[in-house]
C-alpha cells in the first residue's frame, strides 16, 4: 500500500448555484396554484407547501418523494437480515473442520486419536468453536488456510464497520498491509485524542493525511470533514449491533477476539469509538432496526445499509418540511441522488427552485408579523392569469374575432407598449416593423413578424367608470364552494381595470352581517367566519359613496350573491338580523338600491344558487332598477362580472376580448 496522500482531480455535477443548463421554474403554475389555495381560505405559506407537496405537472411533488423514500425503507428491512458475516464464518468452520477430519481419518497415530475428539467435543456455538481451535495444530494445510480466512474476515469485516470499503480493500492483505492498518488506527486515535483535549491539530491532521490518505478515499480536507465522515459510519455500527439480537451480540463479542489473530485490533478500534462519541456526540449512536428478510450481509454491509436507512429517515424529515424555519434548501440532494437516483434529485432541485424564486423575486413578502403573504407583484401576475382565462371563457363564449374598430376605446395617447394577449388597439406599425427588423437581424431564419414584436397604440380612455362590486362573504357562500370563484372573480374585474382602463375607479366591498370596503390583497386573502347575515343594505350604501365621489363617471353596480338580506343598518349604526327576511330589512336594501338607481348606475345582479325565492326576490330588484339578473355557472361567474363591467360602461363587452385564436 502506498503512504502518500494523493490529489485528485475529479469531476461532478455544478455545484456553483442553480444549475445553468437547467430549464426554467414555471412560476406561473406555481402562483395559479399558490393563489387558489389561498383565495380558498389558506394562508401563503401554508399554500406554497401545499404546492410544494403536490409538485407540478412536470416534476414529482414532495409527497410522492417521501412515499419512495419510506417504500424503499422498508424493503431494505424486509429484504436483509444481519446473519451474513455469522453465516459465512460457520461455513468456513464448518469446511476447516470436514477437510481435518478427513485428515485425521487417514493418519493412525495417537496424537491423531485425540485430535479427533477435541473436533468431535467442539462446542455447538460457532464463536466458541472458532476459539476453541484458536490454538489447534491443524495437520492439514487447506484447514488452517480456511481457519485463517475466519480471522482475516472478522479483521476485514470490523475494520469495514469503521472504513467503508476496507473488507475488499484487505483481502489478500500481508502482514506488512496489516501492520499499516494498526499503524494507522494508532495515528487516528493520537489526533482524535489532541483534538478532544482542544489542541490545535492543523499541522497534525496534514501529517496523517500524508502519512495515510490512501486509506480515505473521500479524501477529507479538514479534521471536521474526517470526524463527520468516521462518526456517521461508527454510529452506523453501533445501531446495526443494537439491532442484533442478544445472541448475535454475544456471538460477535466472542469472534471479535479473533479478529486477524490480534485482540490489540478491537482495542484500537475501541479507543476509537470513544474518541468519536465524544466528539461528536449529536450522532445517533442509540437507534435499531429490526431486520426480517432472507438475505444475510456482513458487518460492514450491514453498517453501510444502517447509514442509508440513516440516510432516509434524515430524507423523510427534510421532505416532510414540518420542523420550524424548513426551507427546501435543507434538502440533501446528494443522499436524495443516492437514494433515490438522478431524477428524484433534479425534481427535489427544481421545487426548491421554484421556492427560492417565488421568495426571492417577491412573489411572497413577509407582513409586520413575519407571515407570509402574497405580494402586490404576485397579485398583479395571479390576476393577468385569472383575467386571460376569463378572456377565453369570452372569446369561446361569442366565436368571433375582434371586431371593435380602433380608437373605440378612446383616443391614442401617443405612446405604445408591447402587444399582451386581450389587447385590442391599433397596432404600432412603424414600432412593431422596427421590432422585426432588429429580431431578423440576429435570427434571420425566423419569421417575418412575430407576436413579440408587435407594439400597440397607448389610448386613453374618454369615458371613465365608477364600479362598485359588491360580493356576498356570509357563510354560505364558504359552504357550498361560492368563495373561491367569487375571489377569482373579483380578481379578475381589479386586473382589468387596473392595467386596461385606469381611469375607472373601482371599490370592492364585501357583505356578510355588516359590509366593508376592501383592498384586492385583502379580499383575496379573507377567510370565511361562521357569523349570519347578508347585509345588503350597508353594502349598497357604499356602494353609492363611492358613487358619489366621481360624479363625472358611469357609475356600474355589480352584486354577487347567494341569499336575500337578512341584515341592516338601524341609525345608530347597530345591525340589525332577522331570518327569514324582515320586511324593514328588504325595505332598507329597496331604498338604497333606489338612490343607486337615481345615481345612474347600471345594476347587473349576479345569483349564485337555485333557490326559486331568492331567484324571485332578484328579479323584482333588477326590474326596480332597470337591471338585469344572470344566473351564472360558478366557473363563468368572472366572465359574467366583466362583461356585465364593460356592457355597462358602454364599451361592448364581447368585442373587447375577441378571441383566444
Amino acid at each position: 500500500m502506498a503512504s502518500k496522500r494523493t490529489h485528485r482531480s475529479r469531476y461532478g455535477r455544478y455545484v456553483g448555484g442553480p444549475d445553468p443548463l437547467a430549464p426554467p421554474v414555471d412560476l406561473a403554475e406555481a402562483l395559479d396554484a399558490i393563489g387558489e389555495d389561498v383565495m380558498s381560505g389558506y394562508s401563503p405559506e401554508h399554500a406554497m407547501r401545499e404546492f410544494l407537496r403536490r409538485g407540478t405537472r412536470d416534476q414529482q411533488g414532495l409527497d410522492e418523494l417521501a412515499r419512495q423514500v419510506a417504500q424503499k425503507r422498508r424493503e431494505m428491512l424486509a429484504k436483509h437480515n444481519l446473519d451474513g458475516t455469522f453465516q459465512e464464518v460457520k461455513e468456513l468452520l464448518d469446511k476447516a473442520v470436514l477437510t481435518e477430519r478427513k485428515r485425521l481419518a487417514r493418519d493412525l497415530d495417537d496424537d491423531a486419536r485425540f485430535a479427533e475428539m477435541r473436533i468431535e467435543n467442539l462446542p455447538p456455538s460457532t464463536a466458541a468453536a472458532v476459539n476453541e481451535l484458536s490454538d489447534y495444530p491443524w495437520r492439514d494445510a487447506e484447514a488452517r488456510e480456511d481457519y485463517e480466512r475466519i480471522k482475516d474476515l472478522l479483521g476485514r469485516e470490523m475494520l469495514d464497520q469503521r472504513f467503508a470499503g476496507m473488507k475488499q480493500a484487505l483481502e489478500g492483505a500481508t502482514d506488512e498491509d496489516r501492520a499499516q492498518i494498526s499503524e494507522m488506527l494508532k495515528d487516528l486515535n493520537d489526533l482524535l485524542t489532541k483534538h478532544r483535549n482542544g489542541e490545535d491539530t492543523d499541522a497534525a491532521f496534514e501529517q496523517f493525511m500524508d502519512k495515510h490518505g490512501d486509506l480515505f478515499p473521500e479524501q477529507p480536507e479538514t479534521i471536521e470533514e474526517l470526524l463527520d465522515s468516521l462518526a456517521q459510519r461508527a454510529a452506523a455500527a453501533q445501531r446495526m449491533r443494537n439491532s442484533m439480537t442478544q445472541e448475535q451480540r454475544d456471538e460477535l463479542d466472542a469472534l471479535a477476539t479473533q479478529a486477524f489473530g490480534s485482540p490489540e485490533l478491537m482495542d484500537q478500534l475501541g479507543a476509537l469509538d470513544d474518541n468519536l462519541r465524544a466528539l461528536r456526540p449529536g450522532e445517533d449512536w442509540g437507534g435499531g432496526e429490526e431486520f426480517g428478510g432472507e438475505q444475510g450481509m456482513g458487518l460492514g454491509d450491514g453498517t453501510g445499509m444502517l447509514q442509508d436507512l440513516a440516510d432516509l429517515d434524515a430524507l423523510s424529515e427534510q421532505l416532510s418540511q414540518q420542523y420550524a424555519g424548513a426551507r427546501m434548501d435543507d434538502l440533501d440532494l446528494d443522499a436524495l441522488r443516492r437514494q433515490l437516483g438522478d431524477e428524484a434529485a433534479v425534481d427535489a432541485q427544481r421545487l426548491a427552485e421554484l421556492e427560492r424564486q417565488l421568495r426571492n423575486r417577491d412573489y411572497l413578502q413577509s407582513d409586520a408579523q413575519g407571515d407570509l403573504r402574497l405580494s402586490p407583484r404576485a397579485m398583479r401576475e395571479l390576476g393577468k392569469s385569472l383575467l386571460r382565462d376569463v378572456s377565453q371563457t369570452l372569446s369561446g363564449r361569442q366565436g368571433q374575432r375582434d371586431a371593435r374598430k380602433a380608437g373605440t376605446a378612446g383616443e391614442p395617447s401617443g405612446a405604445s407598449r408591447p402587444w399582451e394577449f386581450g389587447d385590442t388597439e391599433s397596432w404600432d406599425v412603424t414600432r412593431t416593423l422596427t421590432n422585426a427588423a432588429l429580431r431578423r437581424a440576429g435570427e434571420p431564419d425566423g419569421p417575418a413578424i412575430s407576436f413579440q414584436d408587435v407594439e400597440v397604440q397607448e389610448t386613453e380612455a374618454r369615458t371613465q367608470a365608477a364600479v362598485a362590486l359588491l360580493v356576498d362573504t356570509s357563510f354560505s357562500m364558504a359552504m357550498d364552494g361560492r368563495w373561491l370563484p367569487m375571489k377569482r372573480t373579483a380578481l379578475a374585474l381589479h386586473q382589468l381595470i387596473s392595467t386596461r382602463f385606469r381611469g375607472d375607479h373601482l371599490e370592492l366591498v364585501a357583505f356578510g352581517r355588516h359590509a366593508q370596503t376592501m383592498e384586492i390583497a385583502e379580499l383575496t386573502g379573507l377567510a370565511p367566519e361562521w357569523d349570519k347575515g347578508t347585509n345588503l343594505h350597508h353594502a349598497l350604501i357604499l356602494a353609492n359613496q363611492h358613487f358619489r365621489r366621481y360624479t363625472n363617471a358611469q357609475p356600474v353596480l355589480l352584486v354577487v350573491t347567494d341569499g336575500e338580506p337578512t341584515a341592516h343598518l338601524e341609525s345608530d349604526g347597530e345591525v340589525f338580523f332577522d331570518y327569514p327576511p324582515h320586511p324593514l330589512t328588504v325595505a332598507y336594501a329597496v331604498r338604497e338600491l333606489d338612490q343607486s338607481t337615481r345615481l345612474g348606475a347600471q345594476t347587473t345582479i349576479f345569483r349564485l344558487g337555485e333557490d326559486p325565492g331568492l331567484a324571485r326576490f332578484l328579479d323584482q330588484l333588477a326590474k326596480r332598477a332597470g337591471g338585469r339578473v344572470l344566473a351564472p355557472e360558478l366557473e363563468g361567474l368572472g366572465a359574467a362580472v366583466v362583461d356585465s363591467y364593460l356592457s355597462g360602461r358602454n364599451l361592448g363587452g364581447s368585442n373587447w376580448f375577441g378571441a383566444s385564436g
